[in-house]
């Protein structure tokens, strides 16, 4: 009688194709696994891609979508001054805080018109240009000494009047920009008041704060304009505490430093800067009989110089013999 030798190697085969199929089963079980994870690192890309693409395409499209603001009635960067209402002289103690009682007007003097007395109806207005920091003591004390006259000045019609505001001093003001922003207030509001203008450019100046202090905040700002009589309060604060024309500032300032436009190739060095038909004012800041004389010889000097070109332009006619009877 035999016996069956076979079955303990049948079971030894059956084991080791269960523990293969198991083996098999675990492997297709890791490969799904890492192609799982993989198609999620890859849609997970693949949605941050888009995350940013849309946040990219979102920052552009906004920038794009926001103009660059410029003021109005800003000519070659600067402002002419339409009105002298309302502008008192300049009050020297007047300095840091915000004061808006009206500044003390100083005694009144005589102002000297600058045109020759012989010719007054024939001569062209001086003109003034001023580029202004609103940090500058010396601009400060170039304001004060000559308001006066120059409120006359463009009364009479003898002068044009422009103040260019720039910002030299930007670093002088605790991180604040205070030169900046003074700036950008006057650009306001020579853009929503052009009357009050003046006004308030003498205000900035005349209650001008400390160098290295840190300035008027832009509400500080906002009052003082509208305590010069702006005539859209509300757009006046809006346009000042949201620093509208801060870039606006930046840019005039490079033009100024690079290229000062009508001039014998001059480019704003220090503040302020007062020019005269072209012509660089250095005299002393704090003497306004120095600088009107200055405005009255250039005055002369233009009348002159049209004079000779109308001569030259218009020959006198050549006189013809009279017939003989």
């Amino acid at each position: 009688m035999s016996t069956d030798d076979s079955r303990p190697e049948l079971a030894s085969i059956d084991r080791r194709e269960a523990v293969r199929e198991k083996a098999q089963q675990v492997r297709v079980q890791q490969s799904r696994a890492r192609l799982a994870r993989r198609s999620a690192l890859v849609a997970g890309v693949v949605v941050a891609g888009v995350a940013v693409t849309a946040v990219v395409a979102w920052t552009i499209s906004a920038t794009a979508g926001r103009p660059q603001l410029e003021p109005l009635n800003a000519t070659a960067d600067g402002f002419a001054i339409s009105s002298v209402a309302g502008v008192v002289g300049g009050d020297p103690e007047a300095q840091v805080g915000v004061d808006t009682s009206p500044t003390p007007v100083a005694e009144d003097t005589e102002t000297p018109t600058p045109t020759p007395d012989a010719t007054a109806d024939a001569v062209p207005p001086v003109e003034i240009r001023v580029y202004v920091d609103y940090l500058s003591p010396g601009a400060r004390e170039w304001q004060l000494a000559n308001v006066q006259q120059l409120s006359a000045w463009v009364e009479q019609g003898a002068a044009t009047l422009t103040y260019h505001p720039v910002s030299m001093m930007a670093a002088k003001s605790n991180g604040t920009k205070y030169s900046l922003r003074a700036a950008g207030a006057a650009a306001c509001m020579a853009t929503y008041s052009p009357d009050d203008f003046f006004n308030f450019n003498n205000e900035l100046l005349s209650r001008q704060p400390a160098v290295d202090s840190d300035g008027y905040t832009d509400a500080e700002l906002a009052d003082l304009a509208i305590a010069s009589g702006a005539d859209d309060p509300k757009r006046v604060r809006t346009c000042i505490e949201s620093g509208d024309f801060s870039t606006w500032v930046k840019d005039a300032t490079e033009r100024a430093v690079t290229d000062i436009p009508e001039t014998d190739g001059l480019a704003l060095t220090g503040i302020p800067m007062v020019l005269v038909n072209g012509q660089a004012y250095v005299g002393a800041l704090g003497d306004p009989a120095e600088f009107s004389q200055f405005v009255m010889t250039s005055a002369s000097d233009a009348f002159y110089r049209s004079q000779e070109a109308e001569s030259t332009e218009s020959p006198a006619p050549s006189s013809s013999p009279s017939p003989t009877p």
